[in-house]
């Protein structure tokens, strides 16, 4: 007797925790929050104001937490049509320099707020394309945070930046090395030329390699590459054959991202065609061979379109407990209140979370008036911070341990979430999820539906279930 290959790749797949249920898809693949924080930014209110922040900074000093450093760098020399970033598109190298000035003014008003003394143990650039600054204007940045905050040298630390490999000149990644960074992600999103044109991101595959090469030379770690499915032109062939490639260049983390084709509510997405789109049906196929593949090489399903392989640190921490979710995705580092600098960044502390204003015009004026350009925030409710605690534990962990949430909040789960768990009853009886001896755990055709899971324990969905997310699949 014979057995099929895609058997074996399943039962391999269920014994790393995974199981593809494709009726369970198709009940639960609505829409959803990802996560990156609860409440989620749409919760935000305008009348949150620059007080409430330095409030709420001041009161970060004494809860003996680390820093995260977040900066918007939103600067692009190529317009990409699927991105719904926040982003600047312009050729013009030296308007990188009035605006990192700009985010260093924001960031010596804030420092003192937050305490200059508290160890920076995470830091994050993103985009737009930070590697559009040239390397002396990454270097002035990096300088000015290393006087304004206590920025960290140990191997512990987390200091991590977007890099568009067509943004990276012969000394990008030594300067970037030599100012502290420690790791990188890479956007290819597709190696097929026919996608990146539809797209207008031409980025052969040699360019990539080269990057990446050079990245291991000098010592980056937990190298990631992001990838999108459902762009134009894509079909399981095409995504297969760049899949095999990427497996070939076998980068620690990967990140598998579903394209929303959303033009009415970000313009760039207006120049590609509805019809060069894969069909739902072809994209769950491409989904599903993606995590076929990917277990089968033998990476980890964290979870939320992300993988790693078995020794990098995400797959360690998720093992151990102790992964957490922020708004840079996954990450090693839960316990660190985040200063965010730059255009629309968003940053957080226990109990607040704040967001700086979304035009950048109206930053800059703002930032040369001297002021904070806070725009909105919230401040969070203990009933907020438990529930960003419980939603945490389930999209990190995979798991809600009763004893441990009394020890945390010293309520009784059965009671506090009784209407939840009455809700939850049918994802029991579907299998997505077990009760069993005082601990939910998501079972392995859960984890894919795991924003659904979440949901149940959202309040703010709950009184208002408006479909202002994308889709969970």
């Amino acid at each position: 007797m014979t057995t099929d290959r895609s058997d074996t790749i399943d039962h391999a797949a269920q014994e790393q925790g995974f199981v593809w249920d494709e009726a369970l898809i198709r009940r639960y693949d609505l829409t959803g929050p990802r996560y990156t924080s609860y409440p989620t930014a749409i919760e935000f209110r305008p009348d949150y104001g620059v007080e409430d922040f330095r409030a709420a900074a001041i009161a970060s000093q004494d809860s003996g937490r680390d820093l995260s450093l977040y900066t918007h760098l939103p600067f692009c020399a190529h317009l990409c049509y699927f991105c719904a970033c926040n982003k600047v598109i312009t050729k013009k190298r030296d308007k990188a320099m009035p605006y990192v000035e700009r985010v260093l003014k924001e960031a010596a008003l804030q420092a003192p707020l937050f305490g200059a003394d508290r160890p920076v143990r995470q830091l994050h650039w993103g985009g737009g394309t930070p590697t559009f600054l040239p390397d002396d204007v990454m270097r002035l940045l990096m300088q000015g945070y290393g006087e304004l905050f206590n920025l960290q040298d140990d191997d512990e630390r987390d200091y991590s930046v977007e890099i568009d490999p067509r943004e990276v000149g012969d000394n990008t990644l030594s300067s970037l090395w030599s100012l502290g960074f420690n790791r990188i992600s890479l956007g290819v999103q597709d190696l097929n030329p026919q996608v990146q044109k539809a797209v207008n991101r031409i980025q052969p595959q040699a360019m990539t390699e080269r990057v990446m090469t050079e990245a291991r030379r000098l010592g980056f770690r937990s190298i990631n590459l992001d990838l999108i499915y459902g762009l134009p032109y894509q079909t399981p062939e095409t995504f297969a054959a760049t899949l095999e490639h990427v497996i070939e260049m076998s980068p620690d983390r990967l990140s598998i991202f579903s394209y929303a084709h959303l033009p009415e509510r970000f313009y760039p997405q207006t120049r590609i065609a509805g019809d060069t789109l894969p069909s739902p049906a072809d994209k769950l196929v491409i989904l599903q061979s993606t995590i076929r593949r990917l277990l089968e090489e033998g990476y980890v399903y964290i979870g939320m379109d992300h993988f790693a392989k078995p020794d990098d640190s995400l797959a360690v921490a998720q093992r151990e407990g102790r992964l957490h979710r922020n708004f840079q995705g996954y990450t090693t580092h839960s316990d660190c209140d985040l200063v965010s600098l730059g255009v629309s960044a968003i940053g957080q502390t226990d109990e607040a979370y704040f967001q700086n204003l979304h035009s950048l015009p109206e930053y800059e004026a703002r930032i040369d008036a001297g002021e904070l350009a806070i725009n909105k925030g919230l401040k969070l409710t203990r009933d907020d911070r438990l529930r960003r605690w419980t939603i945490g534990q389930l999209i990190c962990q995979f798991r809600l341990d009763r004893e441990h949430f009394r020890q945390r909040w010293g309520d009784n789960l059965d009671s506090y979430f009784s209407d939840e768990l009455s809700r939850l009853k049918p994802m029991i009886n579907d299998g997505l999820i077990t009760d069993e001896a005082g601990v939910l755990t998501v079972q392995p055709q859960g984890r894919l539906l795991i924003r659904a899971i979440c949901q149940v324990f959202d309040r703010y969905r709950q009184f208002d279930p408006k479909q202002r997310f994308s889709r969970i699949i």
